[in-house]
C-alpha cells in the first residue's frame, strides 16, 4: 500500500481530526499550523541561538534553514529555544560552576519541549561545548528520530602576521605576568584573537564533540568540520530537515544509530584529531543516556591502538579551518577507515552505512599537512589516556600530545581553591618540579566541576608548562595543553584519595605506564581519612540540585543515576 504523510505520524494522533484535540489544534492554528500541516509529522527545530557567546551568535539563521529544510520535505516544523553559556567567558570565574551544568539543562529542557509537544522528532542545532552532548542526551532520552547540526567553527585571528585564538589570550595573560609583554601588547591579542561567529578554532571540546558526533552518525556527513560562516553550513541546516523527514519515513530512531560500535568509532576519530578530555566525560554521559554500555576503560582500550594523526592546536599548529580546506572530518574517517578502524556497517542519519557514506567522500588534499600519514604520526598511540592509583582508583585523564614529559615526580601543592592556587602561580610561589593540586573542585564539589583552562594557560604563558604538573579532581578546557591531569575521581567531596592528599607529598604521574599515585601508605591514608569530615554540599538553585545528583566524573557526571546505579 502507498504510504500517505499521515503514515508518518509516530506519534499518538494527538492533532488528529478527533473533536477531543480542537483545543489542541486551535493553539497550534494561532502560530500558523493549518488543515494541511495537521496531515503533516510535527517536527521540532531545537536551536541554541543567543548573543551571549561568538559560538551560537548566527543560529538564529541556521534555525530558519532547517526550518524551510524540513517544511520543503514535507514536515510542519516548528522552532524552540534553550540556553547556552560561554566556557571562555565564564572562564577563571565563579560563573565557570555553571558550565558543565548547563549541559544538563541543555538536554532536559529539548527533552521536554519534545516530550511535552508530542513532536514526532526534531533537528538540534548547537555550537559551544555544553550544546553538543546536551542536545546529544536529549536525542537519546527522547527516543524520537532526530539529526544534530554543528554550528561550525569560528575563523582565526590574525595578530602579527600569525594565526591565534581564544588560547593565545589566555597565555598571554601568562606571559604578560612574566614580563615578557607589555599591557599594548596584550590588549591587542586580545582584539584579534575573537573575528567573527562560530565555536573556538582548535581541536578543543566544540570541535572535538562535533567531529565525535559525525563519527558516530548522527549528523550529516561533512558537517562537523564546515566553518560557522559559510554556505555549506547553510546548507548542512536545510539538508538536516530533509534527513529528518527521511529518519521518519524510514522509521530509523536514535537507538538504531547509538550502539556500542558507533560509540567506538567517536571514540577512534576523537583520538586521531587529538581531541579533547572532555570527550570523554560527554561521551559517557551520551552513551548512559543511549542505554550503551561504555566506560570509561573502553577509551584506553582504543587508545592502545589509534595513532594520533592531526597536528591540530592546542598542541599543534592548524585550526579547524584548515582541516575544512584540506577534506574535512570525512576525508579523516575514509582514511581512518580504509586502514581498518572503524565500523563501515553502522547506520547514520543518511539512512545510510558509515561505509556507504564515506565511499562519497573526499580524500585528504594532495600536500596537505594538517594529517599526518600512518607511517609518521604525531604519536603512535592515542593522546587521551585514562590514569589510574592510589590517587584516582576510579580513573583520571591526561591529554599527553605535545608532552614530552612521560613521568613527573614532585613535592603536591595543595589548594581548595582555584582562586588561591592562580594567586600562588601569578605570586611565583610555584616551583619547577612541583605538583600543583586543586581540589574540591568535582561535579559535587564544585559544585559544577569547572575547567582550570586560566590557570593551565598561565603556566604556559609563564614557562611551567611541563616543569610543573597540574591536578585536580576539576576539569580541563579543550584548549588546555601541557602537564595536566583532570577528572580524579572519586572527587575529594565524596572522600576520594585526593581529599587527604598534604603539602610535600610526593606525587607521581606516569604516562607510560598510565598512572597516577601518591607515596603514602594505605595505613597513613587511613589515619588522615579519621579526621576527615565532607564540607557540606551546596544547596541553592542549580548548583545545589546538581551538587546533590550528579553522578562520578568516571561515570560521566550525569544526573539520573538511580542509586542502585551509582
Amino acid at each position: 500500500m502507498e504510504k500517505t504523510e499521515k503514515d508518518l505520524r509516530i506519534k499518538s494522533q494527538v492533532f488528529s481530526d478527533d473533536a477531543m484535540r480542537a483545543p489542541n489544534r486551535a493553539m497550534l492554528r494561532a502560530v500558523g499550523i493549518n488543515d494541511e500541516d495537521f496531515k503533516k509529522p510535527m517536527v521540532g527545530i531545537a536551536s541554541t541561538w543567543s548573543e551571549v557567546t561568538p559560538c551560537n551568535i548566527h543560529i538564529d539563521d541556521l534555525a530558519i534553514s532547517a526550518k524551510k529544510g524540513a517544511k520543503e520535505a514535507g514536515a510542519a516544523p516548528l522552532i524552540f529555544n534553550t540556553i547556552t553559556v560561554s566556557d571562555g567567558i565564564s572562564m577563571g570565574t565563579q560563573g565557570m560552576r555553571y558550565s558543565l551544568p548547563s549541559r544538563d539543562v541543555i538536554a532536559d529542557s529539548i527533552e521536554t519541549v519534545v516530550g511535552a509537544e508530542n513532536l514526532d522528532g526534531f533537528v538540534a542545532i548547537g555550537a559551544c561545548d555544553k550544546n553538543i552532548p546536551g542536545c546529544l542526551i536529549a536525542i537519546a532520552n527522547s527516543e524520537v528520530p532526530a539529526v544534530f547540526v554543528y554550528g561550525g567553527t569560528i575563523a582565526p585571528g590574525r595578530h602579527r602576521g600569525k594565526d591565534i585564538d581564544i588560547v593565545s589570550v589566555f597565555e598571554g595573560v601568562g606571559r604578560h605576568n612574566n614580563g615578557d609583554i607589555d599591557d599594548e601588547e596584550l590588549k591587542s591579542i586580545e582584539c584579534s584573537a575573537c573575528p567573527g561567529a562560530g565555536a573556538c578554532g582548535g581541536m578543543y571540546t566544540a570541535n572535538t564533540m562535533a567531529s565525535a558526533v559525525e563519527a558516530m552518525g548522527m549528523s550529516l556527513p561533512g558537517s562537523s568540520s564546515n566553518p560557522a560562516e559559510s554556505a555549506e553550513k547553510a546548507e548542512d541546516c536545510a539538508k538536516a530537515g530533509e534527513a529528518l523527514y527521511n529518519l521518519l519515513d524510514k522509521g530509523i530512531y536514535p537507538k538504531d544509530i547509538l550502539t556500542k560500535e558507533a560509540f567506538e568509532n567517536a571514540i577512534t576519530v576523537v583520538m586521531a584529531l587529538g581531541g579533547s578530555t572532555n570527550a570523554i566525560l560527554h561521551l559517557l554521559a551520551i552513551a548512559h543516556a543511549a542505554k550503551v554500555d561504555l566506560s570509561i576503560d573502553d577509551f584506553n582500550r582504543l587508545q592502545e591502538k589509534v595513532p594520533h594523526l592531526a597536528d591540530l592546536k592546542p598542541s599543534g599548529q592548524y585550526v579547524m579551518q584548515d582541516l575544512h580546506r584540506v577534506g574535512g572530518v570525512q576525508a579523516v574517517m575514509k582514511l581512518l577507515y580504509e586502514e581498518g578502524y572503524l565500523h563501515g556497517d553502522c547506520l547514520t542519519v543518511t539512512g545510510k552505512t558509515v561505509a556507504e557514506n564515506l565511499a562519497e567522500a573526499p580524500n585528504l588534499a594532495e600536500g596537505q599537512k594538517v594529517i599526518m600519514p600512518f607511517d609518521n604520526p604525531k604519536r603512535a598511540d592515542g593522546p587521551l589516556i585514562v590514569l589510574k592509583g592510589n590517587l584516582s582508583p576510579t580513573g583520571a585523564v591526561a591529554k599527553v600530545s605535545g608532552v614530552k614529559v612521560k613521568r613527573h615526580t614532585g613535592p603536591a601543592r595543595v589548594f581548595d581553591t582555584e582562586k588561591e592556587a592562580t594567586q600562588a602561580v601569578m605570586n611565583n610561589e610555584i616551583n619547577e618540579g612541583d605538583v600543583l593540586v586543586i581540589r574540591y573542585v568535582g561535579p559535587k564539589g564544585g559544585p559544577g566541576m569547572p575547567e582550570m583552562l586560566s590557570i593551565s594557560s598561565i603556566l604556559v604563558g609563564k614557562g611551567l608548562g611541563e616543569k610543573v604538573a597540574l591536578l585536580t579532581d576539576g576539569r580541563f578546557s579543550g584548549g588546555t595543553h601541557g602537564l595536566v591531569v583532570g577528572h580524579i575521581s572519586p572527587e575529594a567531596q565524596d572522600g576520594g584519595p585526593i581529599a587527604f592528599l598534604k603539602e610535600g607529598d610526593l606525587v607521581t604521574i606516569d604516562s607510560d605506564r598510565k598512572e597516577i599515585s601518591m607515596e603514602v601508605s594505605e595505613e597513613e591514608l587511613e589515619n588522615r581519612r579519621k579526621d576527615w569530615v565532607a564540607p557540606p554540599l551546596y544547596k541553592k538553585g542549580i548548583l545545589g540540585k546538581y551538587a546533590h545528583n550528579v553522578s562520578c566524573s568516571s561515570k560521566g557526571a550525569v544526573t539520573d543515576f538511580l542509586d542502585s546505579e551509582e
